[in-house]
């Protein structure tokens, strides 16, 4: 009587545990590639304030995942992925909890950045605001890191009623260098007290608090992100909100995609990841990308397909980009 041999299912059994075993066994190692681009008007809730019809704004992002033995022989062999040490994504003493923390403070920041630079492009802010003043950065390092954030609302200091930046700044040095200085804020729907003393703030040769702040907008804006990160969607925020809060359609009807940093001069700065931002962009079928100036050179290195890269130094150049009028100041 003739037996089958066992091998081929001994040599299946084995080859099946070690797929399994790549899939499930996570690596020190992550897939970097084009992430979601998403329109950014419809993040946008404006109140107290006309809004008016706009066209599609879009902010690109790039993708991280964190890879097994499968995923990472999948992103190898992906032309737009690329598969690299978590040690090049996070800086060393840090941890993906923290820098992950630390990316969407910078995210809350660019928002109010992006705000403030539009609303004093369009109204009489900062002169003409609201009641109070926003935080709008926490550096790292100081004493406000992890008890303030970016957004908080801030309407007394050291029991003193605060309405504007300048209140705020005679408020805490009224407060001895040493002694508790206690901040009420709104945040979330919410109010509580928070007490920073100063101390060790970076290179500044005296005690700091750490944060800068920004007078409160004269109507509200909120824009949403949710769990997206990072600096780069300042100059995208800005055009959606500026196109929102005036007549007519900034994209003549053409889908614009784009990225780069904000400052509160309207300069726009570079970012990392723009080869797989311009990568996500042609994906959606955008005919424009807007692109920091100091990353053209990258971004030229992906396939852009038929859309145009478009060099942008300013929120201004990105208005003339789109045939927008820019008065001259006087």
């Amino acid at each position: 009587m003739r037996t089958r041999s066992r091998l081929p299912w001994i040599l299946f059994g084995i080859a099946a545990i070690v797929l399994l075993g790549a899939e499930a066994i996570p690596l020190p190692y992550y897939s970097v590639g084009p992430g979601p681009a998403q329109e950014v008007v419809p993040l946008i809730a404006v109140d107290g304030h006309p809004t008016y019809d706009t066209g599609r704004l879009v902010m690109t992002t790039v993708s991280y995942r964190k890879v097994t033995g499968l995923t990472a022989m999948l992103g190898w062999l992906d032309p737009d992925v690329a598969v690299t040490g978590q040690d090049e994504l996070y800086p060393p003493g840090t941890t993906v909890t923290q820098e992950r923390q630390r990316s969407l403070s910078q995210m809350d920041t660019s928002k109010l950045t992006a705000t403030s630079l539009v609303l004093a492009r369009l109204t009489s802010y900062p002169r003409d605001h609201g009641e109070g003043v926003l935080i709008e950065q926490v550096y790292d390092g100081c004493p406000a890191e992890g008890e303030l954030f970016a957004g908080d609302l801030v309407d007394s200091i050291a029991g003193a009623t605060v309405k504007d930046v300048a209140d705020a700044s005679r408020a805490i040095d009224s407060v001895p260098p040493g002694d508790p200085i206690t901040f009420h804020i709104s945040a979330g729907g919410q109010e509580h007290d928070v007490t920073v003393t100063r101390g060790t703030c970076q290179d500044a040769g005296r005690p700091l608090v750490g944060v800068t702040m920004i007078n409160n907008f004269p109507f509200g804006v909120a824009i949403a992100s949710g769990d997206i990160g990072g600096p780069s969607a300042g100059m995208m925020m800005a055009l959606s909100l500026y196109d929102l809060l005036t007549p007519g359609d900034l994209t003549d009807g053409r889908l614009i995609a784009g990225t780069g940093t904000i400052e509160p001069d309207g300069s726009v700065g570079r970012i990392g990841g723009v080869a797989d931002k311009v990568v996500a962009a042609r994906e959606v079928g955008a005919q424009i990308f807007l692109v920091p100036k100091d990353d053209l050179v990258d971004a030229r290195t992906a396939d852009a397909g038929d859309m145009q890269l478009v060099p942008v130094g300013s929120f201004d150049d990105a208005l003339r980009a789109l045939g927008v009028p820019v008065p001259t100041p006087a």
